[in-house]
Order: structure tokens, then C-alpha cells, then sequence
């Protein structure tokens, strides 16, 4: 189980390019370096689920990302530099910063 604060990076991974899957992963964080916030619990796989295959418990986290990590190019205004997304990702698509 990851830790709150430690540094993550979502899998730089496009499952989609090769065939039909469920992915619940958006693009925009994809590549992108992020922060653990909390363990959410241990869940069944919902990428598995969708196809009705067997779905072991994987970790889901709350993951913070810097609004300029995401889109460094983006005018912070009216947004104040510090914003924050938080998004819930499961730990399969998390690597070690």
C-alpha cells in the first residue's frame, strides 16, 4: 500500500490503441506526476468487471496533481497558481516518481 505524500506518475499507457477496454484512467494525467493523498480501500479491478472477467481487489487512491503539471502552458489566470486536481486512480496505473 503507498503511503499519503509519497510521489507517483501515472502510467504513460494506452491500452485503448490495441482493442475494446474500460479505462478509467483519464488522458490528461497520463505520463503526469502526482502526490498520494489517501488509500480509498482495495476494490475488484472495474477494467475486469466491464467484460465480466474475474476482477482481483486493487488499490484505489486519491492522487494530487498541480494544475501546472497537467498544463504547463495554461494561463493560471483566473485560477490562482496553487490550484490542485484530485483525482481516484487505482494503483495499477501508478509508478514510482
Amino acid at each position: 500500500m503507498l503511503s499519503a505524500g509519497t510521489p507517483v506518475r501515472v502510467r504513460l499507457y494506452w491500452p485503448e490503441t490495441r482493442g475494446r477496454c474500460h479505462i478509467r484512467t483519464p488522458h490528461y494525467v497520463r505520463g503526469r506526476p502526482g502526490e498520494i493523498v489517501r488509500h480509498l480501500g482495495d476494490f475488484p479491478n472495474p477494467e475486469d468487471l466491464a467484460f465480466a472477467r474475474p476482477a482481483k481487489p486493487v488499490a484505489l487512491y486519491h492522487v494530487r496533481f498541480r494544475q501546472a503539471d497537467l498544463w504547463p502552458a495554461a494561463d493560471p489566470w483566473p485560477h490562482p497558481a496553487g490550484d490542485e486536481i484530485l483525482i481516484e486512480l487505482y494503483e495499477h496505473w501508478l509508478e514510482a516518481a
